[in-house]
């Protein structure tokens, strides 16, 4: 029989429409609710699957309800908090944290105990508060710079290594009829990409983190050095015009298809290549600006929680146990892309996968994402101010200012 939601009020909650999963026709009583954030419809199936043979296995009647990845971000504020499910995706770092501080998720650090994981994930301090687990991380995105191959020979281009790189590269591909650096800041999350970057190659990890923990004014000389140098790449004429019209998934394209040369973005660029394509496609690390400051990226990390209003909180632990088994977590992972969470995942027949973990053996240490690294509100100010910074970069200024006001709301006065 087929799977369906039981519980009316979460539909009216977060207006997810339930995917029901097919199971044999036996008399259940056990159930399992998950939401999934997944834009990519080859992860969304790797999950379905996985959650249908668990559902066999286990005799639990399992309904995966997949929200769109924008709207999620609003939605999971309402539903942990009116009718949570038992498993959802998330973000780790800050994004995680601040759910945890209000009593959203629930400690499995028992769970991550009796398993064994901390010896096969090192990035589980990514989901520690305290010293305590409130969630398992799946994969880590690493942000770079992503070209053609094919493209870059063709037109003579060469991948920039440092910053002036960026003007030589910007001359040669226009010359070509190439859009440089493909951008699309229609969520404005992208731009925040572009800020993480620049602040790290310029005033380097220790910095970032303080800025990142409302410890550091966005008015500070250190932040507005960061503005002036992006405002170079602008007023060069290096990125995609009305960039605030287009979203990731079309920025990305723009370079797959060969318009654009290059552009700074998650290993999730997979999810818009044809297969047929994936073998020209190159990943950098972002370009050295300050010699003397180390290599920091930005190595963002998604997770799974079992959210502390879980009506099958033994269901939701009995799922976790069997999704983070090593051949499950693979195929959820690999349609996105992403380097695994776990050590023992080996995924290294993925060639843009295969690239990140080699490039991550010269990184010596790492923020996560803009948005998750920091209060949601300030973010949400910062990812505000970047966009109107790429249309507007003569008003640098006036959007830190209006970024700091957010700041000092969160964090309070310095």
């Amino acid at each position: 029989m087929a799977i369906k939601l039981t519980r009316r009020s979460f539909i009216a909650a977060t207006g997810a429409s339930s995917l029901a999963l097919a199971v044999p026709a036996l008399a259940q009583s056990r159930e399992l609710i998950i939401i999934s954030n997944r834009s990519n419809p080859k992860q969304r199936e790797a999950l379905e699957t996985i959650a249908a043979n668990f559902g066999r296995a286990a005799g639990v009647k399992v309904a995966v309800n997949n929200m769109d990845h924008e709207a999620h971000k609003t939605a999971i504020r309402n539903y942990l908090v009116a009718s949570p499910p038992d498993i959802c995706f998330w973000y780790s770092g800050e994004r995680m944290r601040s759910f945890v501080e209000k009593g959203l998720f629930a400690d499995i650090t028992d769970l991550v105990e009796q398993e064994g994981w901390a010896k096969v994930v090192p990035s589980m301090s990514a989901v520690t508060v305290k010293g305590r687990q409130y969630g398992l991380p799946t994969a880590g995105i690493l942000w770079g710079l992503f070209y053609r191959q094919d493209m870059f020979d063709e037109a003579g281009l060469t991948p920039p290594k440092t910053f002036d790189d960026f003007f030589t590269l910007g001359e040669k591909a226009k010359a070509a009829g190439i859009v440089p650096v493909s951008m699309g800041i229609k969520n404005m999350w992208p731009a925040g990409g572009w800020f993480d970057h620049m602040n790290l190659r310029i005033n380097g990890l220790e910095f970032h983190q303080a800025l990142m923990n409302g410890e550091v004014a966005y008015t500070d000389q250190k932040v507005a050095n960061v503005m002036s140098k992006w405002s170079d790449l602008i007023d060069a004429g290096l990125f995609t015009p009305n960039a605030t019209s287009y979203a990731w998934e079309q920025a990305a394209s723009a370079m797959v298809q060969k318009r654009a040369a290059m552009l700074d973005l998650g290993s999730f660029v997979k999810q818009v290549t044809p297969a047929e394509d994936i073998d020209q496609i190159r990943f950098q690390l972002f370009p050295t600006i300050d010699p003397s400051i180390g290599r920091y990226e930005d190595f963002s990390v998604d997770s799974i929680h079992i959210p502390s209003g879980a009506p099958n909180p033994e269901v939701a632990r009995e799922f976790l146990t069997y999704f983070y088994q090593p051949d499950n977590l693979a195929t959820y992972i690999k349609p996105d892309g992403n380097p695994p969470a776990r050590i023992d995942v080996d995924l290294n027949d993925d060639p843009i996968i295969a690239m990140a973990i080699n490039e991550m053996k010269t990184v010596e240490g790492t923020s996560q994402y803009y948005d998750r690294d920091t209060n949601p509100d300030v973010a949400q100010a910062g990812m505000k101010g970047f966009q109107e910074f790429m249309v507007y970069p003569d008003r640098a200024d006036s959007i830190l200012g209006q970024i700091e006001k957010a700041r000092e709301r969160a964090y309070g006065a310095l």
